[in-house]
């Protein structure tokens, strides 16, 4: 009788032992706030699998409740099905471990603003660039959702500076597909095509931006915001109109003082602020309606008022 012959059944079936990793196949997102839910969703919405870090348990649930937010008002458009939530959240996971990033090709680093001064620190996201390092391979890119920082001064005191990049999406705008990339100083050609190439993965445009304070979209929207306070202020329109005049005259989607609420009126002033300290034009200097807003903590959307008020839905109360 012949000798039977025993083979793995894996290499005949559908195994993953010889499948070579894709590019982008498992990124990670430190903090997982307004800004960093958005990236890990878009990610986990475009086939990759993604690992967010937050500080507590509590703090990660909240991140999935954002997260299931956004992913509902898809389905409720007909842009999504439930199955297809469901799968996409199996490819989502949450961590308060540096340690989970490993095996990651890309981390974004997304903490949140301080709520009561709207900074986001340095001295705290130069940290979380050193944990990084120290868990991911040296192939792996270190990015930071950048506005006003500069990242160069971020990955200062790294060992690999030519892995580090800056991102800036534009997460105050319902349906914006673009990206501001910006290499540092030290940022090589290989992680700058990377970086391109995952704009392309998942479905945004990009724009090469030089290393600046504020970047494109956020010296252009200040400028005009301070404009629309000085028109507001002069008693010329109403915020409403204003915002009409936007919205309908030039095809935004949404007015200058709605996306103000939206991204938060603590975190503009500090935006106003560092620009003013990085360039000291006037009209990078804060308007008095913003300061006002600020000082009586009407931040806009996260606290229920700002330009406009707002129900606990975020809606626009009439």
């Amino acid at each position: 009788m012949a000798e039977e012959i025993i083979e793995a059944i894996e290499r005949y079936g559908l195994s993953k032992r010889k499948r070579n990793r894709t590019l982008f196949s498992r990124i990670g997102v430190v903090g997982c706030g307004k800004e960093g839910s958005v990236i890990a969703t878009t990610a986990a919405l475009n086939g990759m699998e993604v690992v967010f870090l937050e500080p507590s348990e509590e703090r990660i649930g909240n991140a999935y409740v954002r997260i299931e937010d956004k992913l509902d008002k898809k389905i409720e458009s007909w842009g999504l099905t439930v199955n297809e939530k469901k799968a996409i959240l199996a490819r989502i996971s949450g961590t308060t471990n540096y340690e989970d990033f490993s095996g990651c090709d890309f981390v974004i680093e997304a903490i949140r603003y301080d709520d009561q001064t709207g900074e986001r620190r340095i001295n705290q996201r130069k940290e979380v660039f050193l944990q990084l390092e120290r868990v991911l391979s040296p192939n792996a890119i270190i990015a930071s959702n950048v506005s006003t920082v500069i990242v160069t001064d971020l990955a200062a005191e790294l060992e690999h500076t030519e892995r580090c990049i800056g991102l800036h999406f534009l997460s105050n705008i319902p349906g914006s597909q673009i990206i501001e990339i910006v290499p540092g100083l030290n940022t090589s050609d290989e992680t700058f095509d990377k970086v391109c190439q995952f704009a392309k993965l998942i479905n945004h445009q990009y724009v090469p931006v030089m290393e600046s304070a504020g970047l494109i979209s956020i010296r252009l929207f200040l400028i005009q915001l301070n404009e629309a306070c000085g028109i507001l202020m002069e008693g010329i329109s109403s915020v409403e109109d204003i915002d009409l005049v936007l919205t309908v005259g030039f095809g935004h989607r949404q007015g200058v003082f709605r996306t103000a609420d939206q991204m938060g009126i603590e975190k503009i002033v500090k935006l106003l602020e560092n620009l003013w300290d990085e360039y000291g034009s006037v009209k990078y200097k804060p308007s008095p309606i913003l300061l006002r807003l600020f000082r009586a903590k009407h931040f806009g959307v996260s606290r229920g008022k700002g330009f406009y008020t707002y129900d606990e839905a975020g809606n626009i109360v009439k």
